[in-house]
């Protein structure tokens, strides 16, 4: 069996248009702090890590990871490349495994693990373009014949912009719709209002027969939460997303008591730290993302031990690595999607550097049997609107 030959990682620092940021877009984490500025400005994704790994025959998978991309760029070369180069890419769980030990003191979580994660999805994209499969045949083959997304672009604005485009999407029959709060503790009672104003405004214009989910970003608190959730649950949201810190993983568990479901997961890593939320009862929903979590590898786990707890996993972001895993597990009900449009937080940057990520239809999308591994492509298409760092 070909060996893995070499490892290339590239940042793609976006130059092109941005949209710029509005007035309370979105609550996070920041908020709790004196800001002198965008406090958003941090979780914002302007640019992107490629990890091409290649093998002795000229076939190369590609990985990829959004947080951090030059440090995780510094790590892939220094620390994890060499651990793969000259070993055989069908050996993915030793591969992982020895990524995670050799660097446990230090990359067990955060930036270690999201260069695992970008290391481990290009394994994986190689390991089916060599057999000649797409990634979800390598995770047991298709469990749903399309997969259902919800539309997850509807960021806090005005009242009237905000139904707008709740009006505009709905149009594509989705199977939810997501829209983030932008307000919280530090706003006051007044604030508090201008949240529910929001949540009324959407339900307006969406009704009850569709699902609309409630995210915070983490610029909550406990308290805060506590005394929103029985002024929320009139709206029948699906979920509540991410209210506090990822850190806070018992207020989740109690918070997760209540009518409304929590969910969270984006920003955990690894197995053992979904293994924690679930033996606590801290969410009802799981959001890893794949280029975050550890990869296909590592998520595939999580996708079992959820199922054993009967939690569903709905990935976050969309994205082809999170697509393939979602179609390959029957716990997983539907996928995040976000339509391409000018990059904004950041998640659009994948439409601008990849080819290949399947368009919604009719609140679906569908993956291609036969394109093998992920089915993607670097684009050279938008090359010019990027500084791409070696």
């Amino acid at each position: 069996m070909t060996k893995i030959k070499s490892v290339r990682t590239r940042v793609w620092n976006w130059t092109g248009k941005t949209v710029p940021p509005k007035a309370n877009f979105c609550t996070n984490a920041s908020d709790t702090l004196y800001e002198r500025g965008d406090a958003m400005n941090s979780f914002r994704f302007h640019q992107w890590l490629t990890c091409e790994i290649e093998t002795e025959d000229g076939t190369i998978g590609i990985g990829n990871a959004a947080l951090a991309p030059g440090l995780v760029k510094q790590a892939i070369d220094q620390y994890y490349a060499p651990l793969v180069i000259g070993e055989d890419p069908f050996d993915y769980a030793y591969l992982w495994e020895k990524m995670y030990r050799r660097t446990h003191a230090w990359g067990r979580k955060g930036i270690g693990m999201v260069a695992i994660s970008a290391v481990d999805i290009a394994i994986w994209d190689l390991m089916g373009k060599l057999v000649n499969k797409p990634v979800f045949k390598l995770l047991g083959g298709r469990t749903k014949e399309k997969i259902p997304v919800y539309y997850s672009k509807l960021y806090a604005d005005s009242i009237p912009a905000m139904q707008e485009e709740a009006e505009l999407a709905m149009k594509g029959n989705y199977s939810g719709y997501k829209t983030r709060f932008g307000y919280g503790p530090k706003d006051g009672a007044a604030g508090m209002r201008e949240n529910l104003n929001r949540v009324a405004a959407l339900r307006e214009v969406l009704g009850y027969d569709t699902d609309l989910m409630l995210e915070c970003y983490m610029g909550w608190n406990l308290d805060y939460t506590k005394r929103m959730l029985p002024k929320l649950e009139k709206f029948e949201p699906r979920w509540l997303e991410e209210p506090v810190i990822a850190d806070d993983i018992h207020g989740y568990a109690e918070l997760n008591r209540g009518p409304i479901a929590i969910s969270g997961g984006e920003h955990e890593f690894s197995l053992m730290g979904f293994r924690q939320l679930l033996e606590l009862k801290a969410v009802s929903v799981i959001q890893y993302d794949t280029n975050r979590v550890g990869g296909i590898t590592a998520a595939q786990k999580i996708n079992a031990l959820a199922e054993a707890h009967q939690v569903p996993v709905i990935p976050h972001a969309g994205q082809m690595h999170n697509y393939h895993l979602t179609m390959a597990s029957a716990n997983c009900p539907m996928a995040e999607y976000f339509p391409m449009h000018d990059v904004e937080v950041g998640n659009e940057l994948f439409y601008y550097i990849f080819e290949g990520d399947p368009v919604a239809d009719n609140g679906y999308l569908d993956l291609d049997e036969h394109k093998p591994g992920l089915g993607l492509k670097i684009s050279d298409k938008y090359i010019d609107q990027f500084e791409v760092t070696e």
